[in-house]
């Protein structure tokens, strides 16, 4: 299992999407989940909400990446359409390739398919088919309000030929103790390797429940 640190490996709210938390990500081998928008003048900017002028350009973070071997995942989360000609430019001038795009709106993803990007997309309790499953390259397994992701649903996806990526119940506000403990089980059973992945608030804590 690989663990990717929401926002970056922070200790207080201030720090989420900065390049504090995460070089600190990158210093401990985890990956890390981050958000993608654009502002002014069509520079792509890391930042959760509406971006202002202290959003961390996103060239700066990936400069930052590169200067790690290890060269971890990259789950990007798009939040505005149209980014993909600029996104694209960016990852290929940083010879990014460990990553992956989720969460655009579905004819963005389609686009983001269409100039082959690593896409994931979602399943949850909301949505139990995931739209596009066949030309995603990996499925973001979603618990918003209760638990039922099983060692089945993981398995078939990996069967499918699909990366996975849980999103930890610590990110809706729930105890993680008893869903943490299923996942490891299942993470011994199936042996999927860097083709599961866990999305933490809390990866140091991760990093010695899993063993990995």
């Amino acid at each position: 299992m690989l663990l990717l640190a929401h926002r970056g490996f922070w200790q207080e709210n201030i720090e989420k999407n900065t390049l504090k938390a995460f070089k600190k990500s990158f210093e401990n081998n985890y990956g890390i989940e981050t958000d993608i928008r654009d502002y002014g003048g069509g520079d792509l900017v890391v930042s959760h909400d509406i971006a202002d002028k202290n959003a961390l350009n996103l060239k700066n973070l990936l400069a930052l990446y590169k200067k790690y071997p290890l060269e971890c995942p990259l789950a990007l989360n798009i939040k505005a359409d149209g980014l993909q000609f600029a996104l694209k430019q960016v990852l290929e001038e940083y010879k990014i390739t460990n990553y992956f795009v989720f969460d655009m709106s579905i004819p963005d993803t389609l686009a983001y398919i269409d100039l082959n990007f690593k896409v994931f997309v979602r399943q949850s309790e909301l949505e139990p088919k995931p739209c596009l499953y066949e030309k995603a390259d990996g499925i973001w397994l979603d618990e918003f309000y209760t638990h039922w992701i099983d060692k089945e649903i993981i398995k078939n996806h990996l069967k499918q030929g699909k990366k996975v990526c849980i999103v930890s119940p610590e990110l809706h506000c729930r105890d993680f103790i008893k869903e943490w403990e299923e996942y490891k089980k299942i993470d011994l059973e199936l042996n999927p390797r860097e083709n599961l992945m866990l999305c933490t608030d809390y990866p140091q804590k991760a990093k010695d429940f899993f063993n990995v």
